[in-house]
């Protein structure tokens, strides 16, 4: 018997090896709003440098999480999606919006704002 490519203790490391840090889950839940361009992630996630979204967007396209789309026009033009793998992962991001709109409120109350209002209807 052939000894395993990979071990995890939890198919949560699994997960948090494709999807884990500080930035990948928020590209990627802007992401499940429809495709978008690299301007347009560097305006929703102001805090994010150019560096690391370049190498992000990077990561995830090389786990076939994302695709990223040239068009072949004069000014270039690139975009970023999810593949229908990416898609999957819509639900627990969904979830972990949700789940932190609660915190918000449960430890900051009144005081605790999140800026970004998701869209009322989206492609999928």
């Amino acid at each position: 018997m052939e000894e395993p490519l990979k071990v995890y203790n939890t198919a949560v490391e699994a997960f948090l090896e494709v999807i884990g840090g500080k930035w990948k889950p928020v590209i990627l839940f802007h992401l499940t709003f429809g495709k978008k361009r690299n301007g347009e992630l560097m305006k929703l996630i102001p805090a994010i440098t150019q560096k690391v979204l370049t190498q992000q967007l990077g990561e995830l396209t090389e786990a076939g999480v994302i695709v990223r789309i040239s068009h072949h026009q004069v000014p270039p033009k690139v975009e970023y999606e999810l593949t229908v793998y990416g898609w999957s992962l819509k639900e627990i991001l969904h979830l972990m919006c949700r789940w932190g709109d609660i915190h918000v409120e449960n430890v900051y109350g009144d005081r605790g704002k999140i800026l970004f209002k998701p869209p009322t209807t989206t492609d999928r």
